[in-house]
């Protein structure tokens, strides 16, 4: 172990609140179970905002962040709770409800900082829709993806790299309820505890590997890349839409699905809380024509779905009345490749192309102790294998490199990959 991190480790030992006879799953990780400096007050105000971003501006280094949302619980993806630490100014927690339009003073200060956060992706949207971006980012998740660590959880990577245990359980709570549980901010402020020092173990472990510069691309692909674009169809996702063998019950299934969307961006409220899944498949099944039909189907007949039968009816209705022009068809539209597993039958040459490239690619993140999935993205792969020609006259890896350039790869990725997956498609293995 470091000696920064053995040092980290035997303050936190020292500190009266950990409670060292507490039963951990490793010998070695000591329970971590209160912040240092104690849970601060939740910020509320504009004047709280204020006084928050003087106490981060006197900090020094990198800002550790971390963000809680309500994923299950509500339509959006908005921060119900933001946690900031940096050494010096200690941990800051910010309820962003009433404070969201007297945040300038904060992003004047952080937003030009150097952000720790594992697994950015899933907190930068929700933290730019309240005017809060990095200046540069680290991300820890991501960087022990490209170290080759088997798990890569906040309190599997905290344990292995600083020998802490994380106690975790509130990360799929209701954050939108107010007031907070103590054990809850408890929680939330550990989350940014130790996030700069294991920026710094998980920096020291890339530059041993020789990854630097690959996660330095990544890292700023990701603060880049900006909310992930809506895909098509995504009523299509339905659970278990796969036992509906007819286009007028999916056509039902689309319009209470986009009804059921609709209220819930609304209300803000998660689509699941205001018709399950399982109710919008039965209702296309049954094709009910009144309300006392529809209140015979599970679900429906509730309490609170009965004050909404009209609205459900009529969404029924609305896909009954459609043209046979207007149904959707069976199988979903696409644009670019069918799935892979329809190509042996349609296009065995690509199918071959296609096993070859994944077999290069296997082999290739055994050796760089990479997921393949992070060597490229899995997309561009079935697109090339999909559209290479081997009668076309051009140089293969210069075709591959610029089909991968346009598709986002990262340099480092074109590196280790074009010359892989040119000798997939050439034949030459």
């Amino acid at each position: 172990m470091p000696a920064g991190q053995d040092n980290l480790q035997k303050s936190l030992v020292d500190d009266a609140r950990v409670d060292s006879t507490a039963d951990a799953p490793d010998a070695t990780a000591v329970p971590l179970l209160a912040p240092r400096d104690g849970v601060p007050d939740v910020i509320t105000t504009a004047r709280g905002v204020a006084e928050a971003a003087d106490l981060l501006a006197g900090g020094y280094g990198p800002l550790a962040v971390d963000a809680e949302r309500a994923s299950g619980y509500r339509y959006s993806a908005r921060a119900y709770l933001v946690q900031l630490r940096r050494a010096g100014a200690g941990t800051v927690l910010l309820d962003p409800i009433p404070t969201a339009a007297d945040l300038d003073p904060l992003a004047v200060v952080i937003n030009e900082l150097d952000w720790v956060l594992h697994s950015a992706d899933q907190d930068l949207p929700g933290l730019a829709e309240l005017g809060l971006r990095p200046g540069t980012l680290y991300d820890t998740e991501l960087a022990g993806r490209l170290a080759g660590f088997e798990r890569v959880g906040l309190a599997a990577i905290v344990a292995q790299t600083l020998g802490l245990e994380l106690k975790k359980g509130h990360g799929a709570a209701d954050w939108s309820q107010r007031p907070l549980p103590e054990s809850w901010l408890n929680y939330a402020a550990l989350d940014v505890e130790v996030l700069v020092e294991l920026r710094a173990a998980m920096a020291d472990e890339l530059d041993r590997q020789g990854k630097s510069e690959w996660a330095a691309q990544e890292f700023e692909h990701i603060r880049l890349a900006g909310p992930p674009k809506a895909k098509p169809d995504r009523w299509r996702r339905t659970s278990k839409i796969h036992v509906l063998k007819d286009r007028r019950k999916l056509a039902v299934v689309r319009e209470l699905w986009i009804t059921r969307d609709s209220i819930a961006a609304r209300r803000d409220i998660a689509p699941g809380r205001v018709l399950p899944d399982s109710a919008i498949v039965a209702a296309a099944e049954s094709m009910p024509r009144t309300i006392g039909e529809l209140r015979g189907l599970p679900v429906f007949g509730g309490p609170r779905q009965r004050r909404s039968s009209r609205v459900w009816l009529s969404a029924i209705e609305r896909a009954r009345d459609l043209p046979d022009s207007a149904l959707p068809p069976m199988v979903q539209p696409f644009s670019g490749p069918p799935p892979a597993g329809r190509w042996s039958r349609h296009h065995p040459e690509a199918a071959a192309r296609l096993a070859d490239a994944r077999t290069e690619l296997a082999a290739l993140a055994a050796e760089v102790s990479v997921p393949v999935e992070n060597l490229v993205g899995p997309e561009l792969v079935r697109r090339l294998c999909w559209d290479w020609d081997p009668a076309q006259d051009v140089d293969i890896v210069d075709y591959i490199d610029a089909s991968f350039d346009a598709g986002g790869a990262r340099p480092w990725q074109r590196a280790l990959t074009v010359p892989r997956l040119a000798k997939a498609l050439a034949g030459d293995r």
